[in-house]
């Protein structure tokens, strides 16, 4: 990532004040290393981590270090084929927000797709976000273009393939403070492209969950308004398009946003197809039976010929949290 020189010299300001603060709180606290991770099976066709909702700051300091500490656990994995983001990349969409993300996410060899969240575009206009999401995904990715990858074209919307596994990237197509707008020419790619795919899995990302599932509008702590931490106006719309082709395909929603730890309604199935939510990787989860105001949670994907695995694992402690696993059987 480029910085001009005013940056350069914030940059180098800011990492000494934050020097002093993590000595005087005790520093980056490494995860364990006594189980690193890796496939449960030698023969994961794909194995892949999320990240949800890091959202990080140029100036919550603690909440960088708990992205740090995490990312520390990701670097230790024997393999990973691929970093799924599911949106909210940065807390206020700041190019410097983007380069500290990227000083952590690049070390890590491996693929990155990312999504873009409410955070990343609500303060800004849309144009300059879209180039600033872009510009930061081709810096991980080290290249200005993935081979396979197929934009929906002037929106925040794409979609590729990792090892033969095709991501459909949805993102809001205007500015929005904390629903998104898929507009028609998304959803109608949306579904050209989830008809490419017959029998393999294919996983959808999208930065928030459909209405009424996860526990919404509760989650959202609102129990009046049924879009309250959806999507919102085109969930209905979504829904129908991923159920459409959940016979042709195993058909996997993966979303964040609501910052919930693991329980009972992290995984649901809807209408034939999948869907989980992941918890936030760096910012306190407000609920949930595990990791309820912690944070340093996600899930480790593993595909197999006859299954799939969503293993649950703390990133900041690095130990996996059995008891929230999901198994799709394919």
């Amino acid at each position: 990532m480029c910085l001009n020189a005013v940056q350069q010299i914030f940059f180098k300001l800011f990492a000494f004040i934050m020097s002093i603060i993590y000595s005087v709180n005790g520093g980056v606290v490494a995860p364990s290393t006594d189980d690193v991770i890796k496939a449960a099976k030698s023969d994961a066709k794909l194995v892949f981590a999320t990240v949800a909702d890091p959202q990080v700051s140029n100036y919550m300091f603690g909440r960088y270090q708990d992205f740090q500490e995490a990312c520390i656990d990701l670097r230790n994995a024997e393999r990973l084929d691929a970093i799924v983001g599911i949106g909210d990349i940065a807390e206020n969409g700041l190019a410097e927000e983007y380069d500290l993300a990227y000083d952590e996410l690049a070390p890590i060899d491996t693929r990155f797709i990312m999504a873009t969240g409410n955070h990343d575009i609500r303060l800004r206009l849309y144009q300059q976000s879209t180039s600033r999401v872009y510009q930061f995904i081709d810096a991980l990715n080290d290249e200005d273009t993935i081979e396979g990858r197929v934009y929906a074209e002037g929106k925040l919307a794409y979609s590729e393939y990792v090892n033969g596994y095709k991501f459909i990237v949805m993102g809001s197509d205007r500015t929005e403070f904390e629903e998104a707008y898929i507009s028609p020419e998304q959803l109608k790619w949306l579904d050209n492209e989830l008809a490419t795919e017959k029998g393999k899995p294919v996983f959808v990302i999208l930065h928030q969950p459909l209405k009424l599932t996860h526990n919404l509008p509760t989650t959202w702590g609102n129990g009046t308004n049924k879009e309250a931490g959806s999507v919102g106006d085109q969930s209905d719309d979504i829904k129908a398009i991923l159920a459409k082709h959940a016979n042709d395909s195993t058909v996997v929603l993966i979303t964040g946003h609501l910052h919930a730890g693991f329980s009972q309604y992290s995984y649901e199935k809807i209408e034939g197809f999948h869907s989980f939510n992941v918890p936030a990787l760096s910012i306190e989860n407000k609920d949930g039976e595990e990791g309820g105001n912690g944070s340093g949670l996600t899930y480790i994907v593993e595909v197999y010929d006859d299954e799939i695995l969503f293993r649950a694992r703390n990133c900041r402690t690095g130990e996996w949290l059995t008891k929230w696993d999901s198994k799709i059987a394919l």
